[in-house]
C-alpha cells in the first residue's frame, strides 16, 4: 500500500483516498476487536475492565480497605490507562458492581448502583463510593510475582498489565457481551464450583469430551433464580459449537388464589413486565386477569402479584400465555467468541475454552514459581556473601574503612561476586557488626528447603498440574456457591388465540322478524320488550356466552356462524343478518342456536325427520353457510333443541294433535342430511300442508312437558307421557280434547 504514496513538489505526502480509507477502516476494526469489545481468555476481561480493576488495586482499594469516591477511581483510570471518556469507564465499573448483572461482582459499591428494574438508574460517580470485592483477589493476587507481561499505557508514560493472572476461568464465570466490527460475543455466566470441577476433571483426563464436561457444567448459571428451560441436548449443542440461544422463564406459585412471581429472567425488568400485562388488560386482551401489583421490598427482591378474575381461570394456561407475550420468558443469544492465547479472536467450544485457559493457568503458575525460584536463588547468593562477611567481620570492616576501592579488594580477598560485594557495601557497618551466624544459617536452610520444593515442582508437569488443581479447589471452597438458576425442561408455551381471550359473559342474542340481529348482556332480559323498527317484531332469542358462536338457521336448512362478541349491542336496533351472510334466494333466517362445541342438538323438519348433531360440526367460516338439514318437498325447518342428557325423551306433536314420545337414544347422530323418521307424516299430506309436525321437545329424565294450545297449557309428567310413548317413526296418539290444536311444546 505504501508504494503508492507520492510526494508533491512542495514535499506534501499524497496517497489514493481508497487506500487511505481502507487502511483506516481495517485499523479501526482490528482495534475494536482486539482492544475494546472482546474478552481475553486469560482473565475474561475487556481492556477497560482490566484497567479499572488494575487501577483500583494500585489505589489500594482492596476488599479490606475503606470505600473511596468512584470519581477518584475513574479519574485515575482515564488519567493513567484508559484513553476514553469518564462516563464509558464509569458504566463499565457499574456493570462489574451490580450483583444482578455479574454472577461474581468484581467491585463492591456503596450508594445507588442501579436496580434490577432499571440497571442504568445508578447515581453519578461523584455520589457513589467503591472498592474491590473479595472475588477480585482471584484476578490480582499474583500480580507482582512475575506472572504478567507489561506493555506501555496509551501515552507511553507508564506500564500496564496485558492480562491479569487469573486463578479461575473468569471468562466463563461472569460472562460478557460485546459488539465488535463484523463479530460479537455473548458469553453467559456460569457457576464457579461447576467450572472448577470441570477444569480439575480436564486436568486429570485430558481426552475428556465436551459431552462429558457438560455433565459437570450442565448449563449457564445466571444471577437470578429463574428457570433455564432449554433442553439438555440444545445446551450440549451450544457448548459443542460455541453458538446458540438459552431460554429462561420466570418462577411462580399460587398463594390464596393469586399468582406470585418470585424470580424473573436475567436482566428482565419487573416494572416493564407489569406494563406489558397492563397493556394487554387495557386492550381487553386479558379478561381473565382482575388485578396486578408489585409487592417487592427489601425482604422479597421480586414479588409480582397477578390476581385472576375467578378461581375457575386456568392458571397454567394463563401463565403460558404471559410467557409467550411478555418478558416473563426471555431468550439469550450465546456466542462464545474470545481472544485466545495466540491473540486472535475465535468461537470456541466449552472444551476448547477450558483447555486454553488451563494452558494459560499452568503457564502463569510456572512463571510464578520460576520468579520465586529466581528470588530465592538471589537471596541465597546474598546470604552466602553475608556469611563470608560475618566470618571475617573485622577484616571486612577494616577494608571498608581503609581502602579507596573496597569493592575490588573484597571481591579479590574473599572471592565474592560483584552482586555480593555491592550488597555488603550497601549494608550499614552497624548492621554488619550485628550479624548473627545462627540467623543467616536458619534463613539459608529455610530458603534451601523452599528452593528444593520449587525445583521439584518445576521439574514435573504432573506436580505442576496438581498445584493448579489445589489452587482451583481452594478458590472454589472460598468463593463457590450453590447454583442459582435451576435447569428445568419445560414444554413450549403458546399465546391464547382471539377466541380464548374473549370474556365469557352471559348474553342473549335476539333475532327480529325482518332478520335483524343484536346481542344483549345477561340472561334476564325480555327480548320482546326491546325496541324494534316500524313494521318489525320479535322472532327468536337464544341464551349463550360472549365467547361462543351464534348459529343462525335459515328456512332452507343451512347454518351460518357469527362470533357472538362481534354482534351489535341490543341498545340499538341491531343490523340485518344479510349484511354479513349470503342467503340463498327466497331464504330467511328462521332460528338461532348457541352452545359449546361438544354440546349435542336435535335438528328436525316438520316432515317428521330429524337427527342429532354436535354444535361444533355446524361451524363454518363461509358467508354462504353450510347445508346441514335436507328438507323433503313442502317441508320447513323446526327450531333446534339443545340436549342436556343422554337418557332424555323426544316428544313430537302434529297439527292434528297426534303426539309421539320415544327415547333420544333411538335418534341417530349425523353431521348433515335429512335424518331418520321421527313421526310418520304422509308425504302427500305434507306437500299439501294438511298434516305436519308443529313442534318437538327434548324432555330430560323427570322433566315436565308442557303442551300449549291457545291461552291454555297442559303439563305432562312421567306417568302422563307413558300413554304417548311408542316406537320412533309411528303416528303417535291423539292428545285430549281441547289440546288437539297445538301451538307448541315447552319444558317447565
Amino acid at each position: 500500500m505504501n508504494d503508492r504514496v507520492t510526494f508533491s513538489e512542495d514535499g506534501q505526502e499524497q496517497r489514493p483516498l481508497k487506500d487511505y480509507t481502507e487502511e483506516a477502516y481495517l485499523n479501526y476494526s482490528m482495534y475494536v476487536i482486539l482492544d475494546r469489545a472482546l474478552p481475553n481468555i486469560g482473565d475474561g476481561l475487556k481492556p477497560v475492565q482490566r484497567r479499572i480493576i488494575y487501577a483500583m488495586s494500585e489505589l489500594g482499594l482492596k476488599a479490606t480497605a475503606k470505600h473511596k469516591k468512584s470519581a477518584r477511581t475513574v479519574g485515575d483510570v482515564i488519567g493513567k490507562f484508559h484513553p476514553h471518556g469518564d462516563s464509558a469507564a464509569y458504566e463499565a465499573m457499574v456493570l462489574m458492581a451490580q450483583p444482578f448483572s455479574y454472577r461474581y461482582p468484581l467491585v463492591d459499591g456503596q450508594g445507588n448502583w442501579g436496580s434490577a428494574d432499571d440497571p442504568k438508574s445508578f447515581a453519578a460517580m461523584r455520589y457513589t463510593e467503591s472498592k474491590l470485592s473479595p472475588y477480585a483477589e482471584l484476578l490480582l493476587s499474583e500480580l507482582g510475582q512475575g506472572t504478567v507481561n507489561w506493555k506501555p499505557n496509551f501515552d507511553g508514560s507508564m506500564d500496564e498489565p496485558e492480562i491479569l493472572p487469573a486463578r479461575v476461568p473468569n471468562v466463563l464465570l461472569n460472562g460478557t457481551t460485546g459488539i465488535a466490527v463484523g463479530m460479537a460475543t455473548d458469553i453467559p455466566p456460569h457457576n464457579l464450583r461447576e467450572v472448577v470441577s470441570a477444569c480439575i476433571h480436564l486436568l486429570d483426563n485430558p481426552k475428556t469430551t465436551t459431552a462429558e464436561l457438560c455433565e459437570i457444567v450442565p448449563g449457564p448459571d445466571y444471577p437470578t433464580e429463574a428457570e433455564i428451560i432449554t433442553p439438555r441436548s440444545d445446551l450440549l449443542a451450544i457448548y459443542e459449537s460455541g453458538r446458540g440461544s438459552v431460554k429462561m422463564r420466570a418462577v411462580w406459585h399460587k398463594e390464596d388464589g393469586d399468582i406470585i412471581v418470585t424470580a424473573l429472567p436475567f436482566q428482565a425488568s419487573g416494572s416493564k413486565i407489569l406494563e406489558q400485562i397492563a397493556a394487554q388488560m387495557r386492550n381487553k386482551k386479558l379478561p381473565m386477569v382482575e388485578d396486578l401489583r408489585d409487592e417487592s421490598d427489601h425482604e422479597h427482591a421480586c414479588r409480582l402479584v397477578i390476581t385472576p378474575r375467578s378461581n375457575r381461570v386456568d392458571v397454567e394456561g394463563l401463565m403460558g400465555h404471559l410467557y409467550a407475550t411478555t418478558d416473563l420468558e426471555r431468550s439469550y443469544r450465546v456466542n462464545l467468541n474470545i481472544i485466545g492465547r495466540d491473540g486472535k479472536p475465535g468461537v470456541m467450544s466449552l472444551r476448547e475454552i477450558l483447555k486454553e485457559w488451563l494452558a494459560f493457568r499452568v503457564d502463569t503458575t510456572r512463571r510464578r514459581l520460576e520468579h520465586r525460584l529466581d528470588k530465592v536463588d538471589r537471596r541465597l547468593h546474598l546470604l552466602e556473601g553475608l556469611l563470608t562477611a560475618f566470618l571475617n567481620i573485622d577484616e571486612v570492616i577494616h577494608i571498608i574503612r581503609t581502602e579507596d576501592e573496597p569493592k575490588a579488594v573484597l571481591m579479590e580477598r574473599f572471592g565474592l561476586t560483584e552482586v555480593q560485594a555491592d550488597y555488603i557495601l550497601d549494608t550499614k557497618l552497624r548492621q554488619l557488626a550485628r550479624l548473627e551466624e545462627v540467623k543467616i544459617r536458619a534463613e539459608q536452610e529455610q530458603l534451601a528447603e523452599e528452593k528444593a520444593k520449587l525445583e521439584l515442582l518445576l521439574s514435573s508437569d504432573a506436580r505442576l498440574k496438581t498445584l493448579v488443581k489445589k489452587e482451583l479447589q481452594q478458590a472454589a471452597d472460598e468463593f463457590g456457591d450453590e447454583r442459582l438458576s435451576p435447569l428445568v425442561e419445560r414444554a413450549e408455551t403458546q399465546a391464547f388465540n382471539e377466541t380464548e381471550l374473549l370474556p365469557s359473559e352471559p348474553i342473549t342474542a335476539v333475532l327480529s322478524d325482518k332478520g335483524w340481529i343484536r346481542a344483549a348482556k345477561g340472561h334476564e332480559i325480555d327480548p320482546t320488550s326491546l325496541n324494534y323498527k316500524a313494521g318489525d317484531s320479535f322472532l327468536a332469542a337464544v341464551k349463550g356466552r360472549s365467547n361462543q358462536n351464534l348459529f343462525l338457521q335459515d328456512s332452507a336448512g343451512r347454518f351460518y356462524a357469527l362470533a357472538a362478541h362481534t354482534l351489535p349491542s341490543a341498545r340499538g336496533q341491531g343490523e340485518p343478518a344479510t349484511g354479513r351472510l349470503n342467503l340463498p334466494a327466497g331464504a330467511v333466517i328462521a332460528n338461532l342456536l348457541m352452545g359449546g362445541d361438544e354440546q349435542k342438538v336435535l335438528l328436525s323438519s316438520d316432515a317428521g325427520y330429524g337427527f342429532v348433531a354436535k354444535v361444533g360440526d355446524l361451524y363454518t367460516k363461509n358467508r354462504a353457510g353450510k347445508a346441514v338439514v335436507s328438507l323433503p318437498k313442502g317441508a320447513r325447518v323446526l327450531s333446534p333443541k339443545l340436549i342436556d342428557s343422554e337418557d332424555a325423551l323426544v316428544a313430537l306433536v302434529s297439527n292434528e294433535g297426534r303426539m309421539l314420545v320415544f327415547p333420544l337414544s333411538e335418534v341417530p347422530e349425523l353431521a348433515r342430511g335429512k335424518g331418520n323418521k321421527l313421526l310418520s307424516i304422509p308425504s302427500s299430506r305434507l306437500q299439501s300442508r294438511e298434516e305436519f309436525v308443529v313442534d318437538c321437545a327434548v324432555v330430560p329424565a323427570g322433566g315436565v312437558l308442557q303442551v300449549y294450545s291457545g291461552k291454555r297449557h297442559l303439563s305432562m309428567k312421567g306417568k302422563d307421557l307413558e300413554h304417548y310413548i311408542g316406537e320412533r317413526g309411528r303416528r303417535g296418539h291423539k292428545l285430549p280434547r281441547g289440546f288437539q290444536k297445538v301451538d307448541g311444546l315447552g319444558l317447565e
